[in-house]
């Protein structure tokens, strides 16, 4: 199955960095809860950039506003862990459409659910998938970005927005709360505060609003934001991949440990660095007044 998906990750001949791939004709993935199709049913997947590094990755279900169904969820977790694999890639771009990064989690397929269903079954744990890939992660986010689709964003490492952007966590409306760490990262970005006004309210933030609070790194017109976001990740990718994966894992655990753990992290990182080629390339160009070629990955 890898290999399937590998296959489906060439670059696409004559087509610009926004020509994603369509899907193959045959089946790869089945998608449950949603209507069972070909491959890819719900992504548009390629690799692009100069060098072909960087996975880009768009959310294709614009019927539903590309609401996350659990066949979308399914695709998602297996391409991602393919680019994991593919050493040619050194981040990822997920993005959606211009009218929706994701509109929510699928409303449909939970409306019945019971708690024992869910418990049972840890409705929502594959979410975590997306939080475990080692190479970083681009949320481009144009349009909305609510309930689950906030969370999603929130998963990835950037998020990058276009001007016209929203964020919000509305499942209060629906008499639920976020599942997928809308009550945990988004607080940790923005703070208790605005954090609690989001989560009881159901109010939406802007694409300005979210990034003087923390949530969005940086805002660009909407034709342009995912040419932004492959260029960020261009520049990531051309460093080294091991030492990339560190410095990502380090950052993380200022928001899962506390400081003393977390620099306890930083330092055994830090010092693991001086036990790779790149490291020494790294430093050994620096001196000589050259470019480093990192070869680790």
């Amino acid at each position: 199955m890898a290999a399937s998906v590998l296959a489906l990750l060439r670059p696409a001949v004559g087509a610009g960095r926004r020509a994603f791939l369509p899907p193959p004709p045959r089946p790869l993935l089945g998608a449950r809860g949603c209507s069972a199709g070909a491959a890819f049913q719900y992504l548009a997947v390629q690799k692009t950039g100069a060098r072909q590094s960087v996975g880009l990755i768009q959310l294709n279900r614009p019927q539903a506003l590309n609401a996350l169904c659990d066949g979308l969820m399914e695709e998602l977790g297996h391409v991602l862990q393919t680019l994991q694999n593919d050493p040619q890639v050194g981040a990822i771009v997920i993005t959606g459409s211009e009218k929706a990064f994701a509109a929510g989690a699928d409303i449909k397929e939970m409306q019945n659910k019971t708690f024992q269903e869910c418990y049972s079954s840890r409705f929502l744990v594959g979410w975590d998938k997306v939080s475990t890939i080692r190479k970083p992660i681009i949320a481009a986010v144009n349009g909305y970005a609510l309930g689950g689709g906030c969370e999603l964003a929130m998963i990835c490492d950037i998020i990058y927005a276009g001007e016209k952007a929203q964020f919000g966590q509305p499942e209060i409306l629906l008499g639920t709360i976020p599942g997928a760490g809308g009550t945990q990262r988004l607080t940790r970005a923005v703070g208790k505060s605005l954090a609690m006004e989001m989560v009881l309210t159901g109010d939406r933030i802007s694409a300005q609003e979210a990034k003087e609070a923390g949530l969005v790194s940086k805002i660009f017109p909407v034709e342009k934001l995912v040419d932004a976001a492959v260029a960020c990740a261009e520049k990531i990718a051309s460093n080294s991949k091991l030492v990339v994966a560190m410095a990502k894992e380090s950052v993380n655990s200022a928001f899962e440990t506390t400081l003393v753990e977390g620099m306890r992290t930083e330092k055994r990182l830090f010092y693991a660095t001086f036990a790779t080629a790149d490291r020494k390339e790294g430093m050994s160009a620096f001196v000589e007044k050259r470019k480093a070629n990192f070869t680790d990955s």
